[in-house]
């Protein structure tokens, strides 16, 4: 038996300043439909993602939360994960910039490009955006603001170490230009050339001295390494890439096959990380794909603007493969998507519930009523027959084509288009006519064997994308068969046709969004209308040190934990806090935490709660419990 081939694909690791949004989440839902697809055609595939840790941005949310950069990135990371793990995605590695062997590896990286003379020291001085943590020239500024995201820049002056772009410029171009696609789509690769390779190459800045949240230079810590470096390596540091001598998976899987990252990032995944890797005698990836936004309406997500969707809560109403569905069917190739929840609503329905649901459903029930459930081949006598079959034929064919170059919302297009001419074969055959005639019978079986021969190849195709409802379909018509030839199953016996996609009702959904908004702005308002109160009033409060000895679920309350504490009295005091959903039991026992010890006591779901415990809310859907360990329990808080 021949060894299968390897395909490493990697997404850009996410940012920790806050919960991923949707738009986030299209980098690891691609990035899973290629791996799927990839080990569907027989490759052996390792699919990495992971979260970036580092930066000033994280030091300043971290100073404002009052909490650890550590402790901080901890929560973030869990919810990035939290996220990925809710759409079904199916990575072999998540890895984090905090972890201590990809710190270690990243430092002798370092000093290696310092040895051979590829990093040197000197001065910045330029634009600076905090956000993106980026310098620009002037001339790459837009309107005088951050290309890549559009806000103010700083000036910037700063001891700092360089990486010598200039020394390998050449080198990058031609490199390029033997390789065509290496940068996919083509307008990407025609942006780095025509913005940032013919103008020329400035050496880049690879460290920072204005804050210490980062991996310090090994022989300067004066120095932390810059946060875009930090973070493009994980790709070789992840799979076991030394300088001292490499790992057999890092020798068997680089150079990467694919790295899906978004189109704001191409600039550093295509010049900066090649040359790179030129520097440390490496081979290049074979290829980057730089995908479009996912736009709300026609703005970018920001939570300054109120418009970010989530995708776990996506998910949670609507379905873990219809938040995949949408998301992949609707990002095209080169131009931005959008999201809206009508659209999103229109698309469920119409592609979803009305084409490929129905089409199963009464397929499976007309083969159950009128066959006892079992059909097999039989004569293609009506032109009807041949058309479905062609088109069968030619969507397997346009389905490869699409999926090896990465055409996902084309893809989803074709395989709908099939299930749609399915649905309209139905309706030219009339099985519920051909039923009444007992001389027909023979050619109805073969229109019902026609049809759960499509339903098998769609379930096949939309494995990649929809994974959960195309295992359904392979359940309910009785097979398993993953062979994309039509005629490859020539009998059927199905199970019981079970809805895969109820219909939504976009009215009352929209009214359930609606209040919802209105809940939290209700929310913010009654906060922001909280009366300032005298130290007197303060003093009423009874603020304490107490540890966690305990911790539990409190049954048939999803949201609350059950915390036992010892305040320093000599009796247990029970507490029950709504934290559920941020942190498990056992992370929290043996921790000391602030408590509200004279709060009038409280009945939560059958349990007296005797207190309050003290959390931050971090972002709108992160809090995180004030720990002051090694304070006595029963201390005061003032």
């Amino acid at each position: 038996m021949s060894e299968k081939k390897k395909f490493y694909i990697t997404t850009a690791i996410a940012y920790t300043s806050s919960k991923p949004h949707i738009g986030n989440a299209y980098d690891i839902v691609l990035a899973d439909m290629i791996a799927r697809y990839k080990r569907m055609m027989g490759f052996e595939v390792f699919l990495q993602t992971g979260s970036d840790e580092h930066g000033q941005k994280i030091e300043e949310y971290a100073n404002k939360a009052g909490i650890t950069p550590k402790e901080y990135v901890d929560g973030v990371s869990a919810q990035i994960k939290g996220v990925w793990d809710s759409l079904n995605t199916s990575y072999d590695k998540f890895i984090r910039t905090t972890d201590e062997d990809h710190e270690k590896i990243l430092q002798k990286i370092f000093k290696k490009l310092y040895d051979q003379g590829d990093i040197y020291k000197g001065h910045y001085e330029g634009k600076y955006c905090v956000p993106c943590e980026s310098f620009f020239t002037p001339s790459q500024l837009v309107d005088g603001k951050c290309p890549d995201c559009g806000r103010e820049v700083v000036d910037a002056k700063e001891e700092a170490y360089f990486l010598k772009l200039s020394k390998y410029q050449d080198r990058l171009i031609e490199y390029y230009e033997q390789n065509p696609d290496f940068i996919k789509p083509e307008s990407r690769k025609n942006e780095m050339i025509n913005n940032f390779l013919k103008p020329g190459l400035s050496d880049l800045c690879v460290s920072r001295t204005s804050f210490k949240w980062g991996i310090p230079v090994p022989f300067d810590d004066k120095h932390v390494i810059y946060v875009w470096i930090d973070a493009l390596f994980n790709y070789i540091t992840g799979i076991g890439y030394d300088p001292d001598g490499s790992s057999e998976q890092f020798d068997k899987l680089w150079p990467a096959d694919l790295h899906v990252i978004g189109k704001d990032i191409v600039r550093f995944h295509t010049i900066y990380w090649p040359i790179i890797l030129m520097a440390l005698g490496l081979p290049l990836p074979k290829q980057v794909l730089g995908h479009p936004w996912l736009l709300v309406g026609e703005d970018k997500m920001s939570k300054s603007k109120g418009n970010v969707i989530y995708a776990d809560d996506m998910a949670k109403r609507f379905g873990v493969d219809a938040v995949r569905y949408y998301l992949l069917s609707e990002m095209p190739f080169t131009q931005d998507g959008t999201i809206t929840y009508e659209s999103f609503i229109t698309k469920y329905n119409a592609d979803l519930a009305n084409t490929l649901g129905n089409l199963v459903n009464r397929s499976i029930a007309m083969t159950n009523k009128y066959f006892g459930g079992k059909v097999c081949a039989g004569e293609n006598s009506e032109p009807c027959d041949i058309e479905l079959i062609k088109t069968a034929e030619e969507t397997i064919k346009k389905y490869y084509e699409l999926m090896d170059s990465y055409h996902n919302a084309d893809v989803c297009e074709a395989v709908i288009s099939l299930a749609k001419r399915c649905n309209k074969y139905i309706d030219e055959t009339a099985p519920w006519a051909l039923a009444k005639d007992e001389t027909k019978k023979a050619y109805l079986q073969n229109v019902l064997y026609n049809l759960l021969e499509c339903i098998r190849l769609l379930g096949v195709m939309l494995t990649p994308i929809i994974p959960e409802s195309a295992e359904s379909i392979s359940k309910q018509i009785g097979t398993g068969n993953r062979e994309l030839s039509f005629g490859a199953v020539k009998e059927y016996s199905v199970g019981e046709a079970k809805p895969l996609f109820a219909r939504l009702d976009a009215e009352k959904i929209a009214a359930e969004i609606e209040a919802e908004k209105k809940e939290k702005a209700e929310t913010a308002e009654n906060v922001a209308k909280i009366s300032q109160i005298g130290i007197e009033d303060f003093a009423k409060v009874e603020l304490k040190a107490a540890k966690i000895t305990a911790c539990e679920p409190i049954p048939k309350a999803k949201k609350l934990l059950k915390l036992t504490l010892d305040d320093g009295s000599g009796t247990d005091r029970t507490v029950a806090s709504g934290i559920a959903k941020y942190y498990k039991p056992e992370d929290l026992v043996g921790h000391t935490v602030i408590v509200v010890a004279n709060l009038k006591p409280a009945k939560l779901c059958g349990v007296e709660s005797n207190g309050m415990i003290l959390a931050a809310d971090c972002s709108e859907d992160d809090v995180k419990v004030l720990f002051i360990d090694g304070v006595p329990a029963g201390s005061k808080i003032r």
